[in-house]
């Protein structure tokens, strides 16, 4: 075959080619999404299963209340196609300052790229006034519902509605694996407040473990700290061991909390004291995510 008739051929051939091309779609791309805690994660990547790609900002080890915005916070905020935050002001120290430096407009709150948990839960204490001598008061209610799996179950139907607004074509893959989430937290928690039947309560560093007490029915007799947010007083926990001295319970803390003062107080009322990770690994997924709350749930019940 001559030069010329094969090159002939060749450019009958380029337009089939390229009509082929055309007629086969392009794999979806990734959503690049940006959790603020580990439990945002954990509802992003189940949720969004592989169509998405999750990033955390908070360490599991640290109070998300304190951090402060990182460059690699402002480098993974300006590639990201989608925020997840808890909300309820949990992050007000310093997300607001990692999104203004990242400069990325489309996960500003407001935008499609911004999802807030917070906003799809019913929370608790809201409508406390912002008087700096209550602590660190958050009017728009407890942030910490993400340890109530069945109130992040709520907020994993609103993120399925949400991704299904960016990426259409899996709207049904999201909102079955909002489901997925739903039912088995809902097992889990069948199970969790049959353990805890009968803890005689709880004794918390912080107002962060309050949902899952509530959600298993558990009653908490008070606080280590005075307010939330001020470190305890001698006072403080003298007035806790009078109160408490001859009951039952068992004290909880975090292990980015001090131990002073817990400690203090198992010594002096000999009750158990448990110190566990407020969050699950950065990488969790859904069994992981559960057996997170259930170390707590075990914590819960170790009074009895």
């Amino acid at each position: 075959m001559s030069a010329t008739r094969f090159g002939l051929r060749i450019r009958l051939l380029l337009p089939l080619v390229a009509a082929l091309a055309l007629a086969v779609p392009a794999p979806a791309q990734t959503i690049d999404v940006v959790a603020t805690t580990s439990s945002m994660g954990v509802l992003a990547r189940v949720v969004g299963g592989p169509a998405v790609k999750v990033t955390v900002l908070a360490p599991p080890d640290r109070d998300a209340h304190y951090l402060i915005a990182r460059p690699s916070m402002m480098l993974a905020l300006r590639r990201a196609d989608l925020l997840v935050a808890v909300g309820a002001d949990l992050e007000v120290g310093w997300l607001p300052a990692a999104l203004r430096s990242a400069g990325n407009r489309k996960v500003l709150p407001g935008q499609p790229g911004y999802f807030e948990g917070a906003a799809h839960v019913d929370l608790l204490e809201k409508g406390q006034a912002a008087d700096r001598s209550r602590g660190d008061v958050h009017p728009a209610g407890n942030p910490h519902y993400y340890m109530d799996p069945l109130r992040l179950s709520g907020a994993a139907r609103a993120l399925a509605s949400h991704l299904a607004r960016l990426r259409p074509g899996s709207a049904t893959a999201f909102a079955a694996n909002a489901d997925a989430f739903a039912k088995a937290a809902s097992e889990r928690v069948v199970q969790w407040k049959a353990r805890a039947a009968g803890a005689p309560g709880v004794l918390l560093f912080h107002k962060d473990v309050n949902y899952l007490a509530d959600l298993l029915g558990v009653p908490i007799v008070g606080y280590v700290e005075p307010v939330p947010g001020v470190p305890p007083t001698a006072s403080h926990l003298r007035d806790l061991v009078t109160r408490l001295q001859g009951t039952r319970g068992v004290i909880l803390h975090a292990a980015f909390q001090p131990s002073d003062g817990p400690q203090y107080l198992a010594k002096n009322l000999g009750w158990p004291v448990q110190r566990l990770q407020l969050e699950p690994p950065p990488d969790a997924d859904l069994p992981a995510y559960l057996a997170h709350v259930e170390r707590w749930v075990a914590a819960v019940a170790s009074a009895k």
